[in-house]
């Protein structure tokens, strides 16, 4: 049956599904870097700047496109989009070099920077105000399940076969989403365009715009090191290709686990202390870091970062969204932009100290941009919580 507005069940799951195969395709060359450097002939640094160069497009895209598809029917908008980035997937692996993957690379995460934001503003669209929280937390785990699932397969498909066949997968999984989100999303849902007005208080109001760069600051800590995990199992811990596999499988899986419990407990805990808590696991993480010396050890130490890495961005997604509904779809937009921004930043910063001084230093720098995010939370919720109504005025 199709789903209509009032019968979100259907969409809720192709959109959850949409957002696994995106998950997929963003970390595709972090789960198979090791076989992407060594095929096409360049440093791990230089194969990082993949990471880097996709995040500045979608952090640059995510809000300068929302704007443009403002009108645009959500499933025809969704349905293009995971479209666009199976497409592009499938030419990436036939890239024959490293010149040719740069630019296809860029234009490809063009369907992410679009996908995901509208994605959670449409569902926010078709739930109830009560439970919008649950609604855009749930299709966020489509991010986690794709750590369980699409990060090992990447690094084994990798390790195993060849990068080329790890960028093919995400070109077939996106392909199912594309005729997923095409079945199950009803026609006629168009969150409202928004005006330079509703920009400029956005852009304008400190705490709003204080909550979006605490995701710029965590996605900055995370990704200095997580861009170069691969790489780092094998080189400093001598894993193998099964061992890498299991690891990424593991952070995968305890990361849906974190989501699983946000979905279930975030309406009752409020979003901003579920952030704090989050944002304090995965620091917890980069200040154990250097006790992984071994498989088992590591496997330990990567804990607490996997249950807050993916429910973060959810619970951030759902605390600006409930903190004004009516401008969901700017702050959503403004939100992923922000993520791939600090992405970006922390890819590329890691990229040029693993050329200059090795993955030592990597942990500590992660580690001092997660303690800018946690003071930033701290204060944006102070200041939200003094004066609500400023946040909500055309909720």
């Amino acid at each position: 049956m199709t789903p209509t507005p009032n019968d979100p069940r259907g969409a809720r799951w192709a959109l959850l599904y949409g957002n696994f195969s995106i998950g997929c395709g963003v970390m595709v060359p972090t789960g198979a870097l090791n076989d992407l450097v060594s095929s096409l002939k360049i440093s791990v640094a230089v194969g990082g700047q993949l990471i880097a160069v996709a995040a500045v497009v979608m952090a640059v895209g995510a809000p300068l496109l929302a704007a443009f598809v403002a009108g645009i029917d959500r499933r025809r908008l969704l349905t293009f989009a995971l479209g666009w980035f199976a497409l592009g997937h499938a030419l990436s692996a036939l890239a024959p070099n490293y010149a040719a993957l740069l630019p296809v690379r860029a234009l490809t995460v063009l369907g992410a920077a679009v996908f995901t934001p509208q994605a959670a503003a449409a569902i926010g669209m078709m739930v109830p105000p009560e439970r919008r929280g649950r609604a855009i937390t749930f299709v966020f785990l489509g991010w986690s399940v794709s750590s369980v699932l699409g990060m090992p397969l990447h690094a084994y498909i990798g390790e195993a076969f060849g990068w080329r066949y790890a960028f093919g997968l995400v070109a077939v999984l996106g392909l199912i989403g594309t005729a997923w989100v095409w079945r199950a999303m009803p026609d006629g849902v168009r969150p409202p365009a928004l005006s330079l007005q509703s920009w400029r208080e956005v852009f304008t109001h400190p705490a709003l715009m204080a909550t979006i760069g605490v995701t710029a600051l965590s996605a900055a800590g995370q990704f200095t090191l997580f861009s170069y995990f691969a790489p780092y199992y094998r080189q400093v811990l001598g894993a193998d290709a099964a061992q890498i596999s299991t690891i990424f499988m593991w952070f995968g899986a305890i990361g849906v686990i974190g989501n699983v419990l946000l979905s279930r407990y975030i309406d009752r805990i409020g979003a901003a202390r579920a952030v704090a808590w989050l944002l304090g696991a995965m620091g917890l993480s980069l200040l154990l870091w250097p006790l992984g010396t071994s498989f088992g050890s590591m496997a330990l130490v990567i804990m607490p970062w996997a249950l807050g890495c993916f429910a973060s961005n959810s619970a951030q997604q759902a605390r600006l969204s409930m903190a004004a509904p009516a401008l969901t779809a700017a702050l959503v937009a403004l939100n992923s932009s922000a993520m791939y921004a600090g992405q970006a930043l922390g890819a590329s910063s890691g990229g040029l100290v693993v050329a200059q001084a090795g993955f030592g230093p990597l942990h500590w720098i992660g580690l001092a941009w997660m303690l800018c995010a946690i003071a930033l939370s701290v204060w944006a919720a102070r200041r939200m919580a003094a004066a609500p109504r400023v946040a909500a005025a055309h909720g």
